[in-house]
């Protein structure tokens, strides 16, 4: 495993000696792994784990801060002038905003399905690199018709995203630490929302120069930014754990036999693509549960990030002071998405988290829905953004923890995002100005799909805990057909079974 250079002309003696040493005791660390005791293995798979997550999430938070920023930042160009100048009524502005995940939801699963073949240091960077530049060419558009055209294309590139980071991070992580992981990055959300009202109040200033108005500068500064983060990315974006950059290869050695251990069907040779994968997640009860709560989930989490700075502005601030107060709602989600899903994975429970945090929706829901008065309406957001954001890692992880193998496991990802975003296209006609403040409909529909989420979350986990119990009570009539225990002394037969029955192995235990 260790890595030895060559030797050359003008390598010393003294460099070669201390090169072997170090090579020497790197192959006996390796050699001695097997043989660790468990606290000196925790501590390694501590510090291994530790590393991986300074060389990956970074980066994948940037990414998705981005994707999100860049997605939702047309909410603050409409209160910067957007709709106003291009002459636009709300029709044809919600038509722009929906426009997007027509192509995005499309891009969503071949993206999945490819993200392997083609390599995340690729696709991932390349895909921001040209969303950067679809986002710029929105501060260049002078009519509806023209702003319509790039939101299709930036549809296109940016629907691969997040699918595609959890996806990622799947590969890279246990299934008990993957929430706590989606959760690092998706935080970014809230973040971006917090972000975006700052970022956007700033350049609004801006408004004049060279003959461009405010808003066409959110889009033209973002974007340029968008793209040069893609480019780096080429450079610092590794596709697997073997990829890894200053990380030595006993930690690396760590990490594989990790996943080994956890996911034994996705290390395996024998995984290759076939539609047969596809089919399976399709017609996996659990997978359609969480599809149905992604959607409902969906619907609520986007009408809440494209709307809520039209939202506080309807309630009678003004336009700036709309672009400040919209940073503490997602502040707040920020440290909730978090929390919840740290505790997600210590208690190594999805259903109960989603739940929790829902009833925070529930509650913001209810107190809008009940109130007159403007500042308790704008209060109420400091229980319903929490309550929508924060569910979606343990939900993301969910889906993720319970599809086996590999392309089972992308198409079950892809779908579940497939939803989310059916939910956003929903979102975008639920708020006409005509029904502001209070959207009284909308507000019911979110509190009713809130509850549902938590109805659902119950469900699935019943399901889930039953079919733990039916795989353990016919392991023997699962398992026949693969004759694991005669004449199979190199485990030919026993990474079939894990390859060819993934999920629905006796060993694979649901994740409730």
């Amino acid at each position: 495993m260790s890595a030895r250079k060559a030797e050359s002309p003008s390598t010393s003696s003294s460099q070669l000696k201390g090169q072997s040493m170090c090579d020497h005791v790197e192959d006996m660390k390796l050699s001695n792994y097997d043989n660790m005791g468990e606290a000196d293995l925790k501590k390694l798979e501590r510090q291994a784990v530790r590393r991986l997550d300074f060389a990956i999430l970074p980066m994948m938070t940037m990414f998705y801060l981005l994707s999100f920023l860049d997605r939702a930042n047309i909410g603050n160009a409409r209160v910067a002038g957007l709709q106003k100048d291009l002459g636009m009524s709300d029709q044809q502005y919600q038509v722009c905003v929906t426009i997007l995940y027509v192509p995005y939801i499309c891009a969503e699963l071949p993206s999945n399905l490819l993200l392997r073949k083609i390599g995340p240091r690729y696709l991932m960077p390349s895909l921001l690199t040209l969303w950067g530049l679809m986002v710029a060419l929105q501060g260049l558009v002078t009519s509806y018709s023209g702003l319509v055209v790039v939101r299709a294309f930036l549809g296109l590139v940016e629907g691969p995203m997040f699918p595609g980071i959890v996806l990622y991070l799947s590969s890279f992580y246990t299934r008990s630490e993957l929430a706590f992981r989606v959760a690092v990055f998706f935080s970014s959300a809230s973040l971006s929302g917090a972000f975006s009202g700052l970022l956007a109040a700033a350049i609004i200033n801006m408004d004049g120069i060279s003959g461009k108005p405010g808003w066409a500068w959110i889009f033209i500064l973002e974007g340029i930014f968008s793209s040069l983060v893609g480019i780096l990315g080429f450079f610092l974006i590794p596709s697997t754990p073997q990829d890894l950059k200053f990380i030595t290869p006993q930690l690396k050695e760590v990490l594989i036999r990790r996943l080994e251990k956890d996911k034994p069907s996705s290390m395996s040779d024998e995984d290759h693509f076939s539609f047969k994968e596809v089919f399976r997640s399709l017609k996996s009860p659990h997978v359609l549960l969480v599809f149905a709560i992604f959607y409902m989930e969906g619907t609520v989490l986007y009408g809440q990030a494209l709307f809520l700075p039209s939202i506080v502005n309807q309630l009678g601030f003004s336009a700036n002071k709309t672009q400040l107060l919209s940073v503490g709602p997602f502040a707040g989600g920020f440290i909730v998405t978090l929390t919840a899903s740290l505790f997600s994975d210590r208690i190594k429970s999805r259903a109960i988290p989603t739940a929790l945090i829902s009833i925070l929706g529930v509650i913001g829901f209810a107190i809008y829905l009940s109130s007159e008065e403007k500042y308790t309406r704008y209060g109420s957001l400091f229980f319903t953004v929490p309550g929508v954001y924060a569910a979606v890692p343990p939900v993301s992880a969910w889906m993720a923890n319970n599809s086996e193998p590999h392309f089972r496991r992308a198409t079950s990802i892809a779908l579940g995002f497939v939803a989310t975003n059916a939910g956003g296209i929903t979102s975008t006609w639920l708020f006409p100005t005509s029904e502001a403040p209070r959207y009284r409909k909308t507000t019911i529909i979110n509190l009713t799909f809130t509850i549902l989420i938590i109805v659902g979350a119950g469900i699935n986990s019943l399901l889930l805990n039953h079919m733990n119990k039916q795989k353990v009570k016919r392991r023997d009539e699962i398992l026949a057909p693969y004759n694991i225990d005669s004449d199979d002394e190199k485990g030919t037969n026993a990474r079939r079974a894990w390859v060819e029955l993934g999920d629905r192995h006796p060993d694979f235990k649901y994740s409730l």
